[in-house]
């Protein structure tokens, strides 16, 4: 009997201390914004304004064409001590559903009694940057001028994202004000976090496909920092995607291309990555994962075909738009019956069909708009699968416009560092360099 209480005693033990060490991993670079935190009144009412704002918009009804007056929305809700803005609301309430996030979900990860987050990086911008207690959401604060450039090209953004629905681009899920009389006026926008879940990350790059000034000393000094590498550090390191580098190649252009349009440069390539499990890898060939993949990838995207989604064709992976990579984000998820017989079905079984189908022009949609099979996680936009590795990764830092400031820090930076590669060039020579660069780096 001694013996046995000894055991139990020693198992609870080693239980506490694998909860301490999970929740200081989980910490690390973040620090809870409690009641003695500077930004716990900022916060507070933060949660307090978007809970009403996003209850507005669960209220209203959602319409499937969106109009020229809904992208100009403005809307402003008064608050004891404090007034909160939200702008364009139906606009963000369709991306949202577009990425099925809920509207319950979205204001019990913004709006629960877990305090926010404070994210701590090497990241010389001067925003705030606050997580939701789940780490799911990034609060950011911005200037002005950035808002109103998202605003004035929120358009043009969703329509991107429309024609190409598995695009790198960070989402944008809400634009906000708040305004506390005589101390604050602030801008922040919600986003979409490219690193969920982040349990089993452990470093992150940020990369701009330039040298100068792109080398982050790795070493934190024992501060709770979270270190963001950046190109220089990626020396002699690949992206090993195997069968999803065509489509990853290609949707980088095309946002690449997307950015050119709009006059922006010194946007970023957020990357993160982390072995696959075993089970995970296991797992590749479940139908009922495939199932589900192929329905977050065609019905979730409001496929203007229609078809139903559990019975539409897959591409071959020759065609180089379409991998069949059926790995789950976690691997405690159930699979369903079809794998819990065992019995994996080999991917080119999956693959034989008949070669005239009835619904081929949703095999066209899908090709033509560079999507792919969605990982079966919350975050699938921001996963991508390799043969051994998940990568998560997304493209960050869309405001910096090529007007005469930037053109002058162009000439000075050509006489500074001749012969280098620099941030600051044209639109044109930063998107051409930012993706030859990614792509000679990828496997």
């Amino acid at each position: 009997m001694a013996q046995r209480k000894a055991a139990n005693a020693s198992r609870a033990t080693r239980r506490r201390r694998w909860w301490h060490l999970r929740q200081r991993w989980r910490m690390l670079g973040l620090f809870e914004i409690n009641p003695e935190h500077e930004f716990y009144q900022l916060t507070t009412m933060i949660k307090e304004g978007l809970h009403a704002s996003i209850q507005t918009a669960m209220d209203s009804t959602g319409q499937d064409t969106l109009t020229a007056k809904q992208f100009k929305a403005q809307e402003t809700q008064s608050h004891e001590g404090f007034e909160m803005q939200m702008f364009a609301a139906p606009v963000f309430a369709k991306l949202r559903h577009s990425l099925d996030i809920t509207e319950e979900e979205y204001v019990t990860s913004l709006c629960s009694g877990g305090n926010y987050l404070q994210f701590i990086s090497n990241s010389k911008s001067k925003a705030n940057f606050f997580v939701t207690n789940d780490k799911r959401f990034f609060l950011k604060t911005q200037s002005k001028r950035e808002v109103m450039f998202l605003l004035s090209n929120l358009q043009a953004y969703m329509e991107h994202l429309e024609k190409y629905p598995h695009s790198l681009l960070v989402r944008f899920l809400g634009v906000h004000r708040i305004v506390i009389p005589n101390q604050m006026k602030k801008y922040f926008i919600v986003m979409q976090s490219v690193f969920y879940p982040d349990e089993r990350i452990n470093i992150r790059f940020d990369m701009k496909g330039c040298e100068v000034g792109r080398w982050t000393n790795p070493d934190t000094g024992g501060e709770n920092v979270i270190k963001v590498l950046k190109d220089n550090n990626f020396e002699g390191q690949h992206i090993e995607l195997g069968q999803e580098k065509s489509w990853f190649a290609d949707q980088m252009k095309a946002d690449a291309a997307f950015l050119q349009e709009l006059n922006v440069l010194d946007y970023s390539l957020l990357l993160a990555h982390q072995p696959l499990h075993q089970d995970e890898l296991d797992g590749k060939h479940s139908l009922a994962d495939l199932v589900i993949r192929t329905t977050k990838s065609v019905d979730l995207q409001d496929s203007p075909t229609g078809s139903d989604p559990t019975s539409t064709p897959l591409l071959e992976p020759s065609a180089g738009q379409v991998v069949l990579d059926t790995t789950d984000c976690r691997s405690e998820q159930p699979q369903g019956a079809a794998e819990a017989t065992g019995e994996g079905i080999p991917l080119q079984e999956i693959n034989s069909l008949p070669k005239e189908t009835n619904a081929d022009s949703e095999l066209q949609e899908f090709a033509e708009h560079h999507r792919r099979l969605l990982p079966n996680c919350k975050n699938g936009i921001h996963v991508i699968d390799g043969p051994d590795h998940r990568y998560f990764v997304g493209i960050i830092d869309i405001f910096t416009v090529y007007g005469l400031k930037k053109r002058l820090e162009n000439m000075w930076k050509n006489i500074r560092f001749p012969g280098r590669a620099f941030s600051t060039v044209s639109p044109r020579k930063y998107s051409r360099r930012f993706c030859q660069w990614i792509q000679e780096r990828t496997l």
